[in-house]
């Protein structure tokens, strides 16, 4: 048995810490008429946190989980269900073909930037071709991060450099209800991978990287790539029991896999291919499909010009309006073949010589 090494996680809070981070939530005068009832709460988030009721709410496992015994968490049933659920629509004939496209950016004019993003609007160019092809499609925009009250998509916390078994598919991180991490938008976004036939991803490049929001979200599918289905037979997060599954031999199912591809990436200075290619790894490595030639491009709008006028630019750039387009037409194209047979991964019964 190989060693487990602790000794790097903190000491919890104190209560005076813990109290200090609970009240900032209520710095709002709004709320100084209710510091009774919020004392009482903190009281209760306290207790949650010092006993780690991480998820409160569970019942046995049952049938079909390696330990029927386990106390599974109820959030994350609702989720395993759900992506089940959408795993037979998804290969279901005679449902209707659908895409996920994907708006990386981070700017929307709802809170501080005030104005929509150009990856937005390339999104929507995008969009009324797969509407003209009969693709449904689901814009996932990654802006609502900012936008929306308590929007959010909690880091990933890396199970899966402990053990693979570790990271469970999907993942069961969260919500952590002691550590006040809740709410994850994953439990949604995890479904909505699984629904698609294809996803195509339209985003600019920050400081040569994804966004943020992007960058969260990827990490987060790390447990589509070799992800356990099944907490119970890692007790929950031992990390000697996921290290003694692996070591016997783990099989790095690939629930995502066989989907198709498309990518937008643009920038103003630098970074665009760079960030294209790295996209182009991650969703070739959960094993999608890439839509073609034409369904990958990287592109700068307004080279080494204002960002004040950056629409403006987009405005005159009708080539790479067209480019997208092209971008959603090949996707559509390949998500029709996959369904109709006609496209398949070369590979797929090629087993590799290295087990990650």
């Amino acid at each position: 048995m190989v060693k487990v090494r602790t000794g790097q996680a903190p000491d919890k809070m104190s209560r005076a810490e813990f109290s200090a981070h609970f009240q900032r939530s209520f710095y709002d005068p709004l709320f100084d008429r209710e510091r009774e009832a919020i004392a009482r709460l903190e009281g209760i988030a306290w207790h949650a946190y010092c006993d780690s009721r991480k998820a409160p709410r569970t019942s046995k496992a049952g049938t079909g989980f390696a330990d029927p015994d386990y106390d599974l968490s109820d959030e994350w049933r609702a989720t395993h269900e759900a992506v089940q659920r959408a795993a037979v629509r998804q290969k279901d004939s005679d449902s209707p073909s659908r895409v996920l496209l994907v708006c990386g950016a981070s700017r929307n004019d709802g809170t501080c930037p005030g104005e929509m993003s150009k990856s937005f609007r390339l999104c929507k160019e995008a969009e009324k071709i797969f509407q003209d092809e009969r693709v449904d499609v689901d814009l996932l925009d990654l802006s609502h991060l900012i936008s929306d009250y308590g929007r959010k998509i909690h880091p990933c916390k890396a199970c899966v450099s402990t053990a693979m078994p570790l990271c469970h598919w999907p993942c069961s991180c969260y919500p952590n209800h002691s550590l006040g991490q809740s709410d994850d938008w994953m439990a949604e976004i995890y479904e909505r991978f699984m629904l698609a036939h294809g996803v195509l991803i339209v985003t600019p490049v920050y400081w040569g990287q994804a966004p943020n929001g992007l960058k969260l979200m990827i990490d987060r599918l790390v447990c589509a790539n070799g992800g356990n289905p099944d907490p119970s037979s890692t007790g929950g997060k031992d990390p000697a029991k996921a290290k003694a599954i692996e070591l016997k031999g783990w099989p790095y199912p690939n629930h995502l896999a066989g989907r198709v591809y498309g990518l937008v990436v643009h920038g103003d200075v630098s970074g665009a291919n760079n960030l294209r290619h790295m996209l182009a790894e991650w969703l070739d490595y959960l094993g999608f499909l890439a839509s073609g030639a034409k369904s990958q491009i990287d592109r700068y709008i307004g080279y080494f010009q204002p960002y004040a006028s950056s629409h403006e630019a987009l405005d005159k750039d009708e080539a790479i309006m067209e480019e997208t387009r092209n971008v959603a037409r090949a996707v559509s194209n390949a998500i029709a073949a996959v369904r109709a047979g006609r496209l398949a991964q070369p590979d797929a019964d090629l087993k590799p010589p290295r087990q990650k």
